[in-house]
């Protein structure tokens, strides 16, 4: 695990761009936070890093916006859902399971069809521009994601 406080909406991005350069296909991460906390800014920061254009919107109302880069991004919005039965219903696992980035916003309305392992970035609003951000890994492919985010990110080598 990790904390670290993001200053700007700016570095938030940035947070994301690190992760989205990190990530490999079948990786999945979940962002808790409330309404406002940075979830999508930082699903944008995500999609830069992985060489995505154009614009990236939450997927309030369509539930998943598809975006193609380096490796596809599946970016879901699951705030709309009752249960891990609806994502099932429209094709959650397909997601989950594909050639993707799965970032999924509201994840925890789901948990019970989310695979074991996954990393959760929980952001929490500090201040109108302050951002906490908690890096979660569960699963040793997430707990290296974790340590190889550090040293990109802060030039911290962990040996």
């Amino acid at each position: 695990m990790v904390d670290f406080v993001s200053h700007s909406a700016s570095q938030t991005r940035s947070t994301g761009v690190v992760l989205g350069k990190l990530a490999q296909p079948g990786d999945i991460i979940l962002l808790a936070g409330e309404l406002g906390a940075g979830k999508t800014t930082l699903t944008k920061g995500i999609a830069e890093g992985l060489d995505i254009k154009g614009i990236v919107n939450s997927p309030t109302f369509t539930l998943v916006n598809e975006y193609r880069g380096r490796i596809p991004l599946y970016h879901m919005d699951c705030y709309r859902l009752e249960n891990g039965r609806d994502a099932l219903d429209f094709g959650v696992e397909e997601y989950l399971y594909g050639d993707g980035l799965t970032v999924i916003e509201w994840a925890e309305r789901i948990e019970d069809v989310l695979p074991k392992e996954t990393l959760t970035v929980r952001l929490t609003t500090l201040n109108e521009t302050k951002r906490g951000i908690r890096l979660e890994p569960i699963g040793e492919r997430y707990i290296t994601f974790v340590a190889r985010f550090k040293e990109e990110a802060f030039g911290i080598y962990k040996s």
